[in-house]
């Protein structure tokens, strides 16, 4: 009986600190927007947040064309809560990607011009991050999409 008891208690002890160590809270944002340059094998790189990613299959979500992805300008920023927002010149779309197993995974695509982003800009604007267009109303965006309460 004493055996199985204190194999309960070993068991007990061995689980406890096999648990999840949290750190709360935590502030993943970035204080300002990153260009990236996408570079001749479809790599977009910021050393200062170390984050390289392969941007043709966003460019070809954007573009339907990845013939010429050197040179490509990418606007990046990265939220409170760890998303990252992407756009580009000439882009329809902010695409919100989440850290994935070995990469990045799309969260949302939000359509915020029809025409296209002609001058793209990203400010941190806690909780929402605002995305810039020339003399456009600038836009407040949340994971979720566009919000509709910062508009107030």
């Amino acid at each position: 009986m004493k055996l199985i008891g204190l194999s309960f208690v070993a068991l007990v002890f061995f689980v406890g600190g096999c648990s999840s160590l949290i750190l709360k809270p935590a502030d993943f944002a970035w204080p300002v927007e990153s260009k990236l340059t996408v570079g001749p094998d479809g790599m977009a790189k910021e050393s200062r947040y170390s984050i390289a990613f392969n941007a043709k299959p966003l460019i070809y979500s954007e573009s339907r064309d990845t013939s010429n992805v050197d040179g490509q300008t990418l606007w990046i920023i990265r939220d409170t809560k760890g998303f990252y927002y992407i756009t580009g010149p000439g882009f329809k779309d902010v695409y919100i990607f989440e850290q994935g197993s070995g990469g990045l995974k799309l969260k949302k695509e939000i359509l915020v011009s029809k025409t296209g982003i002609a001058s793209p800009a990203f400010n941190q604007r806690n909780p929402y991050i605002e995305l810039l267009n020339g003399d456009s109303k600038p836009i407040m965006l949340t994971e979720n999409g566009i919000s509709k309460e910062a508009e107030k």
